[in-house]
């Protein structure tokens, strides 16, 4: 731990166990700074190396509506869900202390939270681990589990403490922590009526008094869930019908703390206006897409850098269709139900590369979450086409989320693109206006299961949504503690009258002490500027953290 650093305190949210397991694991291996992650989980129950699950395993997780994990932790069977906090300190520990004595913080930290939440009487009990109430008395139950992982002086794993868990899992389907003859509680059945987010800011600010010498740096996903106003298409549960929800995007922008916004009308400043020069090189690039029938993202995302980058032979190819199955808040992409992906694309893909002489091709996609793994086997049978068309080129994936599918995913990492790129795209409390069908969370899982795979990974975030200075470095933490290779940072543009609006033009200097942050950061390369898009520059942004060829 640096002397002075803060603690990054994050509040994610509901995340499925094996995304939250994810992004603690790549804060673990790649990061060097404190981290508390706070977030819920859907039903789960995880169980370490040592536990007995013939014994304290009573139900078959999959009839109840559980997953079932294991884990690199102490500790039996254990359960978690919704209405249960569950903290994750992701922390670098004194050489002196070690798992016991981080036991014992994380334990006091519950027992100082319970009693400001007016529990009295919560405590140890001596022969187990975890925190219970009355734990000097006749009836002692457990209210917080704990089960944590040491290793180089740094920890995972954390503390589960239940406020108005359902029980049931617990003491019908588990012998929860293996321990037959303790009960379980919550809060509530205590009789302590209090809210979530209650409980998170008194965990956090105990939190960084213990890991953070008082400094801490907070982000929060938005607190107000309101899955009823997204239609099925913007859940991800398409196909579906023509998307109509745009304006709807507007009220959820506001409940994230976003009023205003610049009219449409609003003039662009002089350091937004590209300079757009239709040359024999894009005009040759335009023909062979038109010739092999081809998308190119470029085109119908409306990029102001078309004819800088095709001016230089450097295109990025959409695959699957034209035809999203989710309607982010920003994006010009068609939403109307998709056809089924063309079976010869990868060649004809494969073709204009080649015809084109690209040493560097961006295949980008289209959300497909009405294919069963996203789209991931078309967007691997490119990358093959690629390489047997043309071995010399490297290959860069800018992918969706596949909702979270590590078996999705591994699909693509078993053809190892030679870039692994997906999109955080904003921070933290604005995910929800945003892109209402992704995760914060989950986009850092995607690309720390890339980083885990040994791929180069990447990821972009775009400004003046209404973002703050200090969410857009908390989220350069983020990327960087996870280990990411490749960062850019670009002005938001509002396509139309119905997509979200511009909170204010970002001025260039801005951009050059972003870029200047995140790689002290950590992070190899960050491009930042007014124009500057996903794949802009993509080519030497690769060659400046793979100064070797990558494919080799």
């Amino acid at each position: 731990m640096t002397v002075g650093s803060p603690l990054r305190v994050r509040w994610l949210g509901r995340v499925p166990y094996r995304e939250a397991l994810a992004v603690q694991q790549g804060l673990f291996d790649h990061g060097h700074e404190q981290h508390l992650l706070l977030l819920e989980h859907d039903h789960v129950f995880t169980y370490g190396p040592h536990a007995d699950l013939q014994t304290n395993l009573r139900c078959d997780p999959s009839e109840v509506g559980a997953d079932f994990v294991a884990v690199k932790r102490g500790g039996d069977i254990t359960y978690h869900g919704p209405g249960q906090l569950i903290g994750y300190p992701i922390v670098a520990l004194p050489n002196a202390k070690g798992s016991l004595e981080h036991v014992r913080a994380v334990e006091d930290l519950l027992i100082d939270a319970l009693a400001e939440l007016g529990l009295a009487g919560a405590g140890r009990l001596p022969e187990y681990p975890g925190v219970w109430v009355d734990a000097a008395g006749e009836r002692p139950r457990k209210i917080a589990a704990i089960g944590v992982r040491l290793a180089r002086g740094r920890t995972m794993h954390g503390f589960a403490l239940n406020i108005t868990t359902d029980m049931t899992y617990m003491r019908r389907h588990i012998v929860a922590c293996g321990i037959a003859d303790r009960p379980v509680t919550s809060l509530a059945e205590e009789g302590v009526d209090v809210t979530m987010r209650q409980v998170v800011d008194i965990i956090a600010r105990l939190g960084v008094e213990r890991w953070g010498a008082g400094l801490v740096e907070r982000q929060d996903v938005a607190w107000q869930q309101r899955p009823e106003d997204l239609s099925p298409f913007s859940r991800g549960d398409g196909p579906g019908e023509t998307i109509t929800f745009r304006p709807r995007s507007h009220g959820r922008l506001e409940r994230a703390g976003v009023a205003n916004g610049l009219a449409i009308e609003s003039r662009k400043p002089e350091w937004l206006r590209p300079k757009v020069v239709l040359g024999p090189e894009v005009m040759r690039l335009k023909k062979t897409m038109r010739d092999l029938g081809l998308v190119t993202v470029c085109e119908d995302a409306g990029c102001p850098n078309l004819s800088d980058c095709w001016s230089d032979g450097t295109a990025t190819f959409m695959v699957l269709g034209e035809r999203c199955t989710r309607a982010c808040g920003f994006c010009l992409v068609d939403t109307r139900k998709p056809i089924e992906p063309a079976l010869d694309e990868p060649s004809r893909v494969a073709a204009a590369i080649d015809r084109l002489g690209l040493d560097h091709a961006v295949l980008t996609m289209v959300a497909r979450d009405d294919l069963d793994d996203g789209g991931m086997a078309h967007v691997a049978a490119c990358v093959t086409a690629i390489r047997d068309r043309r071995p010399g080129t490297r290959v860069e994936t800018l992918i969706s989320d596949v909702r979270g599918s590590l078996d999705s995913l591994q699909v693509l990492f078993d053809v190892r693109p030679d870039v692994l790129n997906h999109n955080v795209e904003t921070v933290a409390r604005l995910q929800r206006a945003v892109r209402p069908s992704a995760g914060y969370a989950r986009s850092l899982s995607v690309l720390s299961h890339a980083k885990a795979a040994g791929l180069v990974t990447k990821s972009s975030i775009m400004v003046g949504v209404g973002e703050t200075d200090d969410e857009l470095c908390g989220a350069l933490a983020d990327l960087a503690g996870i280990g990411c290779d490749i960062v850019t940072i670009g002005q938001y543009l509002r396509p139309t009258s119905h997509h979200l609006p511009i909170a204010r033009w970002v001025e260039p200097n801005e951009f050059d002490r972003w870029k200047h942050l995140g790689e002290q950061l950590g992070i190899g390369h960050v491009e930042a500027g007014p124009l500057t898009r996903s794949s802009y520059h993509a080519k030497q942004a690769a060659d400046r953290v793979t100064p070797v060829s990558i494919n080799q």
